[in-house]
């Protein structure tokens, strides 16, 4: 992957207003793969039963799949995401979303993401399907 768009996703995800009011950190990002870590805050992320809010899940797959897509250097948008929740994380747990392309054309890609905890139990898995423009992406 080259270096100085390496570096451009990682200052977009830091500076990315979404992001970082939820809390999420770019850790990881490879060729066609991405690593997103987020702190799950019961005060700021749970639903009327006082677990996770499935938006929040969601939120953090999302972010592993925009960067992971965007490691081919042109812009890649979702054209299907499907998420299967699994478990409820516990309160302030570190989340962790790893994004995987598994396969690629000229035009779509298909990403398999899971979500675990700090004690690797899985809280949710994603199959997505992104439509790559060919358009460079502009940063």
């Amino acid at each position: 992957m080259d270096e100085q768009l390496r570096k451009a996703i990682y200052k977009a995800v830091e500076t990315e207003p979404f992001a970082r009011k939820m809390g999420m950190k770019l850790v990881d990002l490879k060729l066609g793969y991405s690593k997103v870590d987020m702190l799950y805050r019961p005060d700021a992320m749970d639903n009327i039963y006082q677990r996770a809010h499935g938006g929040a899940i969601y939120s953090l797959i999302d972010e592993a799949f925009e960067t992971s897509c965007q490691t081919h250097g042109d812009i890649a948008v979702a054209l299907n995401v499907n998420v299967s929740y699994i478990s409820s994380p516990e309160p302030g747990v570190l989340l962790s979303a790893v994004s995987q392309e598994t396969s690629k054309t000229k035009k779509i890609a298909h990403y398999n993401i899971q979500v675990t905890d700090g004690n690797g139990k899985l809280i949710a898995t994603c199959n997505c399907i992104a439509y790559r423009t060919g358009k460079p992406i502009p940063f």
